[in-house]
Order: structure tokens, then sequence, then C-alpha cells
């Protein structure tokens, strides 16, 4: 099982787009800076938005690409009040 996630940060009204195997370990990376000079670590404010849950890494990271294409801060808050529809796109 693989997830995607987005966390926010309200001190830089910005949100963050992931995949991983361990939310549970990874929210924490980021709120702890662990990756120095990485986008996340401008700040330790990160909150988690949405998890959805993948079968595997390859449609994780294909969902993730496709909400990075988007560039969109209102795709994603949609998507954060509806996943519904998109879990059931891309978790085939």
């Amino acid at each position: 099982m693989h997830y995607l996630y987005i966390i926010y940060s309200p001190l830089l009204d910005k949100y963050y787009v992931g995949e991983t195997n361990d939310i549970q370990r990874r929210i924490p990376e980021h709120q702890t800076r662990t990756f120095k000079g990485s986008y996340t670590s401008q700040t330790n404010d990160w909150e988690l938005k949405l998890s959805l849950l993948f079968e595997n890494i390859n449609q994780a990271r294909k969902a993730e690409a496709f909400i990075k294409r988007m560039n969109s801060k209102k795709f994603i808050e949609k998507l954060i009040l509806d996943s519904d529809w998109f879990l059931e796109k891309f978790n085939r």
C-alpha cells in the first residue's frame, strides 16, 4: 500500500503534495525539517489535509503527478473537500 498526501502551511499559505509508504513517519519529517533545503523545510507548521491510500507506488505517483500538473490551489482545495471521484479515477 502507498499513500498520496497533501499538507498545508498556514504561515506560507501553500500546499505540498507527496507520496509515501509510511504516512505516520513522513508527516513528522516535514514538520521537523528533516530534509534540509527541501521545499517543506521553509517552515515547520505543516498540517495534514488529505491522505489517500493506493494499492501501489505507481498509482500513487501517477495521482501525485496529475495533481502537480494541475498547478492549482483551487483544484487541491476541491480535492480535499471531495476526493472520492479522484480515488475512483486513479485507484485501478
